[in-house]
């Protein structure tokens, strides 16, 4: 949703908007696809239970792994930050205290990310410009391992999807070359969460080893299938570009959007296993 809200940014233009809101929701089709496809073949076969469950009972209890919490330069750099916001709002009750905090998060991303988009229209130029798009735009294997590295190092999808947004926007990438980063970042995730199930300790540790092979395996099964395989690679592009297209000319379609899948949907989810 942060990449969504991110390409909110951009509403003033257009152009501009409809190219940030392809590059910022084919993420979401592509995750919507992957679910589609794996959660019955889940439901029915449990490929992604057995297959983790063997590879938990065979690295259980190592530690060669490192753990992530040792080199997550992003949390020491913004760990002031964060406790000023803390002591700001110590003083609110705590039901308003985490509301405002997510107020303010919100609004310091779009800020930033507003003003990173009009750095990088002055910025990317000439030689600038060609190396970025050498990187991420010449070649889709190149541009999913940059993807998945930077993610690693920043331990966040979130940190790497949403920047790229004000590079589609800006119209330095477009959101097919935007699409194979985020793949990339989809399986940078996975690494980390690996990383710290490793480091865990205690009688749960060992479900949280295999939930984090779950992961790593799911998105290796989904990068396979939907983007390795020609047959499905264009179905979340084509439909980011379709709603895009559609937003841009009627912007109460991204509201009506972002409402049913990321708070209608999760809502009925957990209404239903609530009931069931």
């Amino acid at each position: 949703m942060t990449t969504s809200l991110v390409a909110l940014t951009f509403i003033g233009d257009r152009a501009e908007f409809r190219r940030a809101l392809g590059a910022s929701t084919v993420h979401d089709f592509y995750n919507w696809l992957a679910l589609l496809i794996f959660f019955p073949i889940e439901l029915i076969w449990h490929p992604l239970e057995h297959i983790s469950g063997t590879l938990t009972n065979a690295l259980y209890g190592t530690d060669w792994l490192p753990n992530p919490a040792h080199f997550n330069f992003i949390r020491a750099a913004t760990r002031p930050v964060e406790r000023g916001v803390i002591h700001a709002t110590s003083h609110v009750s705590s039901t308003l205290g985490p509301l405002f905090t997510i107020v303010i998060g919100a609004v310091l991303v779009l800020v930033a990310v507003r003003y990173l988009g009009k750095l990088l229209k002055l910025l990317m130029v000439g030689r600038a410009r060609d190396i970025l798009i050498k990187a991420v735009g010449r070649n889709a294997y190149l541009a999913m391992a940059s993807g998945m590295a930077v993610t690693v190092v920043t331990q966040s999808s979130t940190i790497t999807t949403s920047v790229l947004v004000p590079f589609a926007g800006a119209g330095i990438l477009t959101p097919a070359q935007v699409y194979p980063v985020v793949v990339g970042s989809n399986l940078g995730t996975t690494f980390t969460v690996v990383f710290a199930a490793f480091a865990g300790v205690g009688q749960d540790a060992k479900i949280g080893l295999q939930t984090a092979f779950v992961h790593l395996i799911y998105n290796l099964f989904a990068i396979f299938v939907i983007y390795v395989i020609p047959l499905l690679r264009p179905v979340p592009l084509f439909c980011a570009e379709n709603l895009a297209r559609i937003a841009s000319e009627h912007r109460w379609v991204l509201a009506v959007y972002l409402g049913t899948v990321f708070i209608a949907l999760p809502a009925l989810v957990i209404v239903l296993v609530g009931v069931l």
